[in-house]
């Protein structure tokens, strides 16, 4: 396990972030609204100039001018779960798709459970856009942040990709 060399603080429409980075500078964990326990548990000064590239994409993303984050990430984590992760990736801004969607994609078709679990784990929330995944009929599931933030994150993407009019705009 990769130990972080420094985290810090970075405020968002969407609360506080907590964001830790490797000795490389690489994201090893970005976490929406961290309790103080969590921010304990990782051992490692506070640095949040360290934390500019990322914050400055962040910023973007909120502003509607970024879709994908162009970041070094070095989530820790097995090798299924590092695939299920890889192709979050992939699911394009303002999309979504269903755990058993992913599950086919990735050549398991029974594995939607497997997803799912794999998606609970994502330690690079929003980056790793694991809020773009939802049930079988469309609904909102499981999201480590909480459904409200989920939904939150949806409806912010979906309203700038949506036809005009549909969100009222």
């Amino acid at each position: 396990m990769t130990t972080a060399a420094c985290h810090g603080l970075i405020d968002t429409r969407f609360g506080p972030v907590a964001a830790w980075l490797d000795v490389r500078g690489a994201l090893l964990r970005l976490l929406f609204n961290p309790t103080p326990e969590q921010l304990a548990a990782h051992a490692c000064p506070r640095d949040d100039a360290a934390l500019a590239e990322v914050e400055r994409q962040l910023a973007e993303y909120q502003a509607g001018e970024r879709q994908t984050f162009n970041l070094a990430l070095a989530p820790q984590g097995t090798p299924f779960q590092q695939q299920v992760w890889t192709a979050l990736r992939e699911i394009p801004y303002g999309h979504t798709v269903s755990y058993g969607e992913l599950a086919r994609a990735l050549g398991n078709p029974d594995g939607a459970r497997a997803v799912g679990r794999a998606n609970a784990t994502n330690p690079i929330a929003l980056i790793v856009p694991c809020h773009r995944v939802l049930g079988t009929d469309g609904s909102l599931t499981g999201y480590a942040g909480g459904l409200p933030l989920k939904a939150a994150l949806l409806r912010f993407e979906l309203e700038r990709t949506a036809p005009p009019g549909l969100f009222g705009g």
